[in-house]
């Protein structure tokens, strides 16, 4: 409720301004003592141990976090740990900060439920990340890392940059996701295939071996965030280098290019779309990826879920977790709370006694 009546308001903003005054107002608000409780006391969602997930070594109590790209620069971490969430992504960080494309880069398309987006990967850099990141507490929820390279970086040093990347960040993440798949860096997406694939996964797996013995802790979690638009063929491919190469999971799935059934006048803008309209690729891309790995390469799916049948139809696809974004822009924290009773429902129609008996149901 309280999100519907700021709603309007926020949608007559530039939708860029918008974002950064809730990021920015609710990282501010947290540090007001009683905040964070009555955060938890509007939005949080009560543990149910038929929806919890263990994965990754981690606990999650429930499958549904939140996306990289909102908290950019881990600035709202407390406050977003406290809104139902069971889990978060910040990032996509680089080594170094930059500022991004050029502004206009974020367009809402309301009749589609969509967003396009060209941001670029504008964030504060690593060792802001980092210094922000050292002054919390343990953190309420599993919080993961979401790492790329900086623009001016060539692809073949590519791997330096998420070397980069976890070699200041890793005390901080609790897994680690290596962003290869935005379509707003040139030629990131290159990265998704072939040698420059196994390579760069190589590295980031050796420097967290690395990371790992320096600070006296195990290798922590990586996984691979993949595009949509990617032939059945490439997906093949793809998650034969990502399962050889020791990577921990995949997140399924980034933006996509296509504008396929768009209708709002921005449907021309470029850049990455997400939103309702990715609903049942990202889906599609679950289920070739669970069959393709025989349900063995833990998947987090993410792109489109506004309710809790595109939840769980994922989760049934083959996702162990799910991740919003774009929903979270049209329907405000309150979601979760739906999402978070529809799975119960939906567990029980099928005769589930917990959430991990439907991963990868369909296929069964």
């Amino acid at each position: 409720m309280l999100y519907q009546i700021a709603k309007p308001f926020l949608f007559k903003m530039d939708p860029e301004a918008a974002h950064h005054l809730i990021v920015d107002g609710m990282g501010t608000a947290a540090r007001i003592p009683g905040v964070p409780s009555l955060l938890s006391a509007v939005w949080g969602t009560k543990a149910s141990p038929e929806l919890a997930v263990d994965l990754f070594g981690l606990h999650f109590t429930h499958p549904v976090g939140l996306a990289a790209g909102l908290d950019k620069n881990a600035k709202a971490v407390t406050g977003l740990s406290r809104i139902g969430l069971s889990f978060l992504e910040v990032g996509t960080v680089t080594p170094k900060g930059q500022s991004g494309n050029e502004q206009p880069r974020l367009f809402r398309l309301p009749p589609d439920e969509a967003l396009i987006n060209r941001m670029g990967f504008n964030n504060e850099g690593a060792d802001v990340m980092a210094a922000r990141l050292s002054k919390l507490s343990r953190h309420r929820v599993p919080l993961a890392v979401n790492i790329g390279k900086n623009k001016i970086t060539p692809n073949e040093n590519a791997a330096d940059d998420y070397r980069a990347c976890v070699q200041k960040l890793f005390p901080y993440g609790d897994f680690f996701v290596v962003n290869i798949s935005s379509p707003n860096t040139p030629d990131l997406r290159a990265l998704q295939h072939g040698d420059d694939l196994r390579n760069l996964l190589n590295a980031v797996k050796d420097e967290m071996a690395k990371q790992a013995e320096k600070h006296g802790e195990l290798p922590k979690p990586i996984l691979v965030k993949i595009a949509p638009d990617n032939t059945e063929e490439q997906l093949a491919y793809m998650a034969e280098a990502i399962q050889l190469s020791g990577m921990s999971g995949v997140i399924a799935t980034n933006t996509t290019i296509s504008r396929e059934g768009l209708t709002h006048k921005n449907a021309g803008e470029t850049g990455g779309l997400s939103g309702r309209p990715l609903t049942a690729r990202s889906t599609e891309v679950i289920r070739s990826l669970y069959k393709i790995t025989n349900g063995k390469l833990p998947i987090i799916g993410s792109g489109g879920i506004f309710t809790a049948d595109d939840a769980y139809d994922k989760i049934r696809a083959g996702a162990s977790l799910v991740e919003v974004y774009t929903a979270m822009i049209y329907k405000g924290p309150a979601l979760l709370k739906e999402i978070h009773r529809g799975l119960l429902t939906r567990l029980k129609q099928d005769g589930f006694t917990r959430i991990t008996q439907a991963i990868g149901a369909d296929h069964r």
